[in-house]
């Protein structure tokens, strides 16, 4: 099938609530277009370096989405134009995005990456980390980042009763956090989890953002 119509698929079978990143890391400027074309505004890239020159030469109303893991040195690349950032991981990389957005006079919206799977390998805080950090509320002295909501990635299994498990208590940790200090905060809504294999479970447990590339774009060209 051709990106439009996978475009398309997607757009007529998500809830409303329910938005769409279409991660084009790897994909040519003509196949973002493609993607473009069919009415597809938000992308997501996971490296800085990649992102950039894509900035310069698409469309300015595309929505770009940082979904990788973002080093602080690299920051002041995408502040100035970057509508979301999921992938926060620590207070050390808040402070920096917080810098470099008072530095251009820009908010930066945010959401905290909270480590929900068994895999070593994802970042992301765990929920009592981050219970401990908005506690101390240092955070609220962060002016020029604004925290959207969360992200999560499950484990990389087929075992799918894992996998709501581990959506499932995002969701609830979510709805905690609104509950207990984004009350006040409309701006805090976004859950972001669900990709390829796993997006129907997410959506199912609230996910707002489901991140989708080869479904979309067909493998990769590394």
């Amino acid at each position: 099938m051709s990106i439009s119509t996978n475009i398309k698929y997607f757009q007529s079978h998500l809830p409303s609530r329910v938005r769409l990143v279409a991660v084009s890391k790897f994909h040519t400027i003509e196949t973002l277009m493609q993607a473009y074309e069919a009415g597809q505004r938000i992308f997501g890239e996971s490296r800085v370096q990649e992102l950039l020159p894509k900035y310069e030469v698409l469309p300015k109303d595309i929505e770009w989405h940082f979904i990788g893991h973002l080093q602080s040195n690299k920051v002041k690349h995408i502040a100035p134009f970057v509508s979301l950032i999921h992938g926060v991981d620590s207070y050390a990389l808040l402070e920096e995005i917080n810098r470099c957005g008072k530095k251009i006079g820009r908010i930066v919206p945010c959401l905290l990456q909270v480590h929900i799977a068994q895999e070593e390998t994802k970042y992301g805080f765990s929920f009592d980390e981050l219970r401990a950090l908005l506690q101390q509320e240092k955070w609220q002295a962060l002016t020029n980042i604004s925290i959207r909501g969360l992200m999560g990635m499950a484990s990389y299994t087929d075992n799918e009763e894992k996998i709501k498990q581990e959506f499932h208590s995002l969701s609830v940790f979510f709805k905690e956090l609104k509950a207990t200090y984004f009350a006040a905060d409309n701006l805090f809504c976004e859950l972001s989890m669900g990709m390829p294999g796993d997006y129907s479970l997410a959506i199912r447990e609230g996910s707002t953002l489901i991140r989708i590339g080869s479904a979309i774009f067909g493998e990769r060209n590394y």
